[in-house]
């Protein structure tokens, strides 16, 4: 017998096995300290701001998705580095975990659902991760370079993206390749700070009091643009850039040819901060009414605490699902989806196959189907 059905991936049987969430409707209103300024991270959006949701796959877009599951799942060892012949070692936990069905569906969008193509970029990210070192650096290492308060992850937009603040006028150390390290950690700090359902970041990068000194250079910049638009794909929600000066409009126009169409796009210049970002979390230095003081003591242990504790969270949930490449972020998050077990588990049931039951009777193709939110099983 043969059988198909959709399955939503906020509409399924299996929603109903998801116990202990807290949505975000029974949380109270976030806000300030009232005692002093705010000196530490933000640890969610107010009630007002909501992620746009992704557009529902078409059935091409779900069967694409499956091949990329289905070849990533079977990645026993990548190469070590991005050289050519690079030796290959065993894939990791950890990097098994980062391949999520978002992650995938992200480049797989950025490449314009061209499967190789997305299948090539997402092992040379992870081998990139390898290479720059991105999953050792620790908040001990990068300390340093954050004295002043030049990067923060504080508050969230109008669609609950983290806002990560960039001040070049804090700079406080040389050129190097650690601020390239810096911002790549501060971006992954990012990512652990968004809530269920969201995927992008929002960068506020003011300029106000940079001197010339404080401008990367065009190499750093391409380091920067490299990170971002080829191994963040989609990541970026929105930048809004403020208060250039005129050798920065230069340095921008230098940078131009680098910058992805679609990156270009989300850049927005010199805009009233609070059409993106809720006046109560937007820091008052930018125009909004959130009294903060940077103080490195205070924020740079809170902010390792906080993203410590939603990793150490994200991996028992990973662990619990039964560790499965293709799992779903908003799980991953706390959110109230179910785990990509649940879901197919809730498929074989709605066709008659026994939840507990042997995984040899489901296609293994045809499990990837289910994952890719499809539901076609053959029994």
């Amino acid at each position: 017998m043969s059988t198909s059905s959709r399955l939503a991936p906020t509409d399924t049987p299996a929603s109903s096995a998801v116990t202990g969430t807290t949505t975000r409707e029974e949380e109270a209103e976030w806000e300030p300290p009232k005692n002093g300024p705010l000196k530490t991270p933000i640890t969610r959006p107010m009630k007002s701001a909501h992620p746009k949701r992704p557009a529902a796959l078409t059935p091409e877009q779900e069967v694409k998705y499956a091949t990329v599951l289905a070849s990533v799942s079977q990645w026993q060892s990548l190469p070590a580095t991005t050289l050519k012949g690079a030796p290959t070692v065993p894939i990791q936990d950890h990097e098994r975990m980062w391949l999520t069905r978002d992650c995938l569906l992200r480049y797989l969008r950025a490449e314009k659902w061209q499967t190789a193509n997305a299948l090539r970029r997402l092992q040379s990210t992870l081998s990139w991760r390898r290479e720059f070192g991105a999953d050792t650096f620790t908040a001990d290492y990068i300390s340093e370079e954050n004295e002043t308060g030049k990067q923060l992850v504080l508050g969230y937009d109008i669609e609950a993206r983290p806002c990560l603040y960039l001040s070049p006028a804090k700079q406080n150390t040389k050129m190097s390749d650690k601020q390239i390290h810096h911002l790549c950690f501060m971006l992954d700090r990012t990512i652990d700070m968004m809530p269920p359902g969201v995927e992008s970041a929002c960068l506020l990068i003011n300029f106000k009091g940079a001197g010339g000194g404080h401008t990367p250079t065009v190499q750093q910049a391409r380091s920067v643009l490299n990170i971002l638009q080829n191994h963040s794909p989609e990541r970026l929600g929105r930048a809004l850039i403020s208060d250039l000066p005129w050798y920065v409009t230069t340095f921008f126009k230098l940078i131009s040819p680098f910058i992805d169409p679609v990156t270009r796009d989300k850049m927005r210049f010199n805009e009233d901060l609070t059409k993106h970002v809720p006046r109560q979390q937007l820091w008052d230095s930018h125009g909004g009414d959130l009294k903060f003081v940077y103080e490195h003591d205070s924020y740079w242990p809170a902010l390792e605490a906080e993203c410590r504790k939603r990793q150490e969270a994200s991996r028992r949930r990973w662990e619990q699902g039964g560790k499965r490449v293709g799992e779903y972020e908003e799980y991953l998050r706390g959110g109230d989806h179910p785990s990509l077990q649940q879901v197919l588990n809730a498929a074989k049931k709605e066709v008659g196959v026994d939840g507990g039951g042997d995984e040899a009777l489901v296609g293994e193709k045809d499990a990837d189907l289910v994952a890719a939110g499809v539901g076609k099983l053959s029994v």
